[in-house]
């Protein structure tokens, strides 16, 4: 007699569940690999072997290699982003320099917390650097959301009658601090030491980048003879 599970009741449960561990065990792997070598070095070969996964898993959880990129980003995007919400979970109308400090800290956190968070980081910056057909869609559902969010925090900081492109120029001021620490990171440990990048000193910098922020935005809203 011949046995199916996927048609036995009894079995389907384990048979799902070990699907379920087999494509979590290629997400992971594939995005410690991505993060490494980027989407053009990467092999299927190696995340399979990282993954403890047959080398034909990759097709037939994802369908291709490309197709894992894709799942690998947006999962791991709506994870991060539901883990570090831009406003890390304080109201919407809560004060306007109490907002921006909760999206650098939210951004900075996403960039630098140790496990999964970091290995997306930097699959975002090599992103940045070699862009695939992944960027449009990640842009549209993720980052322009996030973007238009700051542009209207800054607005609100700017006050009234700051035009289109000064709340760009600052909203891009505020994102370039943070993405610095990021890219620079090897010629910022060669200079000030790998201290910098502890935890506690994450929160440091996050603060200070809203320091620094606001202290300039005022100064602009001043010099336009805003209040």
């Amino acid at each position: 007699m011949s046995f199916d599970d996927t048609t036995d009741p009894q079995m389907r449960p384990v048979h799902d569940a070990e699907v379920a561990d087999t494509r979590r065990r290629l997400l992971d792997a594939a995005g410690e690999v991505f993060a490494r070598r980027g989407f053009r070095d990467a092999t299927v070969r190696e995340i399979c072997g990282l993954a403890n996964a047959n080398l034909a898993a990759v097709n037939y959880h994802f369908g291709d290699k490309a197709a894992l990129y894709r799942a690998v980003i947006s999962e791991t995007s709506r994870e991060m982003t539901e883990h570090y919400p831009p406003l890390m979970g304080i109201a919407p109308d809560a004060p306007a320099d109490a907002r921006l400090h909760a999206f650098v800290r939210s951004m900075m956190l996403r960039m630098f917390q140790p496990g999964r968070a970091a290995w997306f980081g930097n699959v975002m910056a090599r992103e940045m650097i070699e862009p695939t057909e992944v960027l449009d869609s990640l842009v549209g559902d993720t980052i322009r959301p996030m973007y238009q969010m700051l542009m209207g925090i800054v607005s609100e900081l700017l006050g009234p009658g700051a035009d289109e492109d000064q709340i760009r120029l600052s909203a891009g001021s505020v994102i370039g601090q943070c993405v610095h620490y990021k890219h620079c990171r090897s010629m910022i440990c060669r200079l000030v030491g790998e201290d910098l990048y502890q935890p506690d000193r994450i929160e440091q910098i996050a603060r200070h980048i809203t320091t620094f922020s606001l202290a300039a935005m005022k100064t602009l809203r001043e010099e336009r003879g805003g209040r």
